[in-house]
């Protein structure tokens, strides 16, 4: 079948999956459904002691056997430790047919692309994918195609019961002996534990794994004891410094910084620029940088942000401590400030990822949001962007939140070069849509501006602005003639990962890259 956003979605797979095609964002709006629940086995016995001896003893009374699904979260980023030592572990026990259910994963987790080899690991499901596992899905290596959902969708998956959890794993800097489990107090704080609360409240067992285990009782708990099974001491969960990555940095490439400009122009000259505004910026270094010059236009206009949203920087909490935010509402720290702020800043709470973006609850902050900034690898001209594959047609990737954000927000901006590495960025198609056009907003390049021809509304507040308004067919065929038309990549057939919408149809799928002449299948 081609589905809303325009793809063509294998009938035998929507079968095989019991899952419809995506017909656009608002199709399950109002729609009743019973949340799952998982199997609880009563804890009465007030001697019974929650801490195990080791990670081994932990696992085997989880009764592990093949073909479980395990529940991981992201907060350490690359730093984390947490999945490979679960999988080592479970590798050495002969255990097999493990689906991953984490969410995020990135080169960190390089390791699991030989677990998967091994047989170890059958199938992937993330709200990201990067480094050696993203080649290996590509390749077909998985026994099962993988999964890709948003940050959002996991959580509605989760809670929906389209993803089952036999064990979560959660890694927590601190946590007491009963299971309350905090994501600051330790030697290796990483400020919030959003991903994971779905997972200790769904998952049928739920072990805590901390290095830093505290005296009882450990409240504030971002996991409570009354949803864990386990506690596990280990000499280190993850390395806090490495929670910044080049994918979260702050820029200051010249090009970066103009369409930054463009950027903050394009949000002040907004009918939604106003007091008590509400904001999120994604990955990438434009949009990380327009945080910084929204500042001194918030103080010239005496504008203040309601609240800001999601990975949360340090610009963000100084903007805060200087009385130009009321709250902060946290999903994930991505730098030691932000980290050491929501300890000592009560005006900077943590929040559930399911009051984050999860579409399928009774309302999410990505709705209540007026702008948002996020990167793109490509933007086709009907809007659609890939944040997922990239030129060459390997996963590399995350939505993140990028698909809830985009849906939720008043003002959906997409910044992004033209042309990255020689390759069009605005293109006659993108490889595989993570974001439907019909919920973005505005693309910004640094050879120009597009407005969705959606927003009839936004054209009219920019013109005559002295913005570099163009057509979106403009800014490809500039990109083209920069570059060139991009060549079509070989696909196999075979389907090795499913790119599920939000709401958990099918919004595309990714096809196996077709080896190179002169290579084996792994090359």
């Amino acid at each position: 079948m081609i589905n809303k956003a325009g793809r063509e979605i294998p009938d035998e797979l929507l079968q095989q999956l019991g899952k419809e095609g995506y017909q656009g964002p608002k199709y399950r709006d109002g729609q009743p459904y019973r949340k799952a629940a998982p199997t609880v086995r009563s804890n009465c016995d007030p001697q019974r002691s929650k801490l195990v001896g080791s990670l081994r003893e932990a696992l085997e009374k989880c009764e592990l056997r093949d073909g479980m699904f395990f529940g991981f979260h992201h907060h350490f980023r690359d730093g984390d430790y947490i999945i490979n030592m679960v999988m080592e572990e479970v590798a050495a026990m002969g255990i097999r047919d493990i689906t991953i259910c984490a969410s995020s994963m990135g080169a960190a987790h390089d390791p699991i692309a030989e677990l998967i080899d091994q047989g170890v690991v059958g199938s992937i499901q993330s709200s990201g994918v990067r480094g050696r596992i993203g080649e290996a899905i590509s390749q077909g290596r998985l026994k099962r195609p993988a999964v890709i959902r948003s940050h959002g969708g996991r959580v509605r998956a989760i809670e929906e019961g389209d993803i089952h959890l036999d064990v979560a794993f959660i890694g927590a800097p601190t946590c007491d002996e009963y299971g309350n489990a905090r994501a600051v107090g330790g030697k290796s704080d990483c400020g919030v534990l959003s991903y994971s609360m779905v997972d200790a409240k769904y998952a049928d067992k739920v072990v805590v794994i901390t290095d830093c285990l505290v005296p009882f009782p450990n409240v504030p708990a971002s996991i409570s004891m009354t949803d864990v099974d386990y506690v596990c001491q280990v000499p280190a969960i993850g390395d806090p410094n490495r929670i910044v990555s080049n994918v979260i940095r702050v820029t200051k490439d010249q090009r970066e910084l103009m369409m930054a400009q463009f950027c903050t122009r394009v949000i002040a000259e907004s009918p939604y620029f106003q007091d008590g505004f509400s904001f999120q910026t994604g990955g990438g270094g434009a949009a990380l940088a327009v945080t910084g010059m929204l500042r001194p236009l918030m103080e010239e206009r005496g504008v203040k942000m309601s609240f800001a949203i999601g990975g949360i920087m340090q610009a963000m909490c100084e903007m805060m401590d200087a009385g130009l935010v009321d709250r902060i509402v946290d999903a994930q720290c991505f730098d030691a400030y932000a980290i050491r702020h929501i300890r000592e800043h009560p005006g900077h709470v943590e929040i559930s990822t399911s009051e984050y973006a999860d579409p399928m609850n009774k309302g999410a902050y990505v709705n209540k949001l007026d702008f948002v900034i996020l990167g793109a690898l490509e933007v086709d001209v009907d809007f659609n962007v890939n944040v997922v594959t990239g030129s060459d047609g390997i996963v590399r990737g995350a939505p993140g939140g990028h698909p809830d954000t985009a849906a939720g927000a008043k003002c959906a901006i997409i910044v992004a070069p033209l042309v990255r590495g020689r390759m069009p960025t605005v293109r006659d198609r993108v490889l595989t849509v993570t974001t439907p056009g019909e919920v973005v907003d505005v693309v910004v390049t640094d050879y120009g501006i597009a407005v969705n021809p959606r927003r009839e509304d936004l054209l009219a507040a920019y013109r005559g602005k002295g913005l570099p308004l163009r057509t979106i067919q403009e800014l490809r065929d500039i990109a083209y003639g920069i570059a060139g038309k991009p060549a079509d990549i070989a696909f196999e057939d075979r389907v090795v990962a499913v790119v599920e919408s939000r709401d958990g149809t099918v919004l595309d799928v990714i096809r196996k890259i077709k080896p190179m002449e002169g290579t084996d299948d792994d090359g």
